[in-house]
């Protein structure tokens, strides 16, 4: 899924404007302007339409999570933990997961929620390393629903008014 996608759909899921979501980028360690934000929010065929780089996603997501959970507590003299950066959709899903403190029931809640139903073991095969033998890349569909079914919990004014006009 690209960047860009996935940064709107999130952005309309939990109703931020430009300048909420520039704070979180920050807040995600990179300083991003609001007309950029406005850019990556166009479609690929709008005039102006800029491509969201795994950089920016990756600030947003941390960001999010620093927003929703805190700042992660570190022992002195402890270094900071590497920086992953959300380029597939299995880190991206594994960013959300952590944002919103999801366990494995709630993972599968927010996914047949949003029409999708998965196992457990086939939920938890996206979360393993890549190199693991059980390992399954998450494919766009698994992720279009998961934000879909966030929508829906997030903001379900909005989403049983789509439902209706159908």
């Amino acid at each position: 899924m690209l960047s860009n996608d996935v940064f709107r759909r999130l952005r309309y899921a939990l109703d931020l404007r430009n300048q909420e979501t520039a704070k979180l980028c920050a807040l995600g360690g990179l300083q991003v302007l609001e007309a950029e934000i406005q850019s990556y929010l166009l479609r690929d065929d709008e005039e102006g339409f800029d491509v969201c780089s795994p950089e920016v996603l990756t600030a947003f997501l941390d960001g999010l999570i620093i927003h929703l959970r805190g700042e992660r507590e570190r022992k002195p003299g402890q270094p900071a933990p590497a920086r992953v950066v959300a380029n597939n959709n299995n880190q991206i899903l594994r960013k959300l997961r952590i944002a919103f403190n999801l366990q494995d029931d709630g993972m599968l809640a927010l996914l047949e929620l949003g029409g999708f139903n998965i196992s457990k073991p086939e939920l938890s095969a996206l979360f393993r390393k890549e190199n693991h033998r059980h390992y399954r890349e998450c494919g766009d569909q698994v992720l279009r629903y998961f934000i879909v079914g966030l929508t829906k919990q997030r903001r379900p004014e909005v989403s049983s008014e789509e439902d209706e006009r159908g």
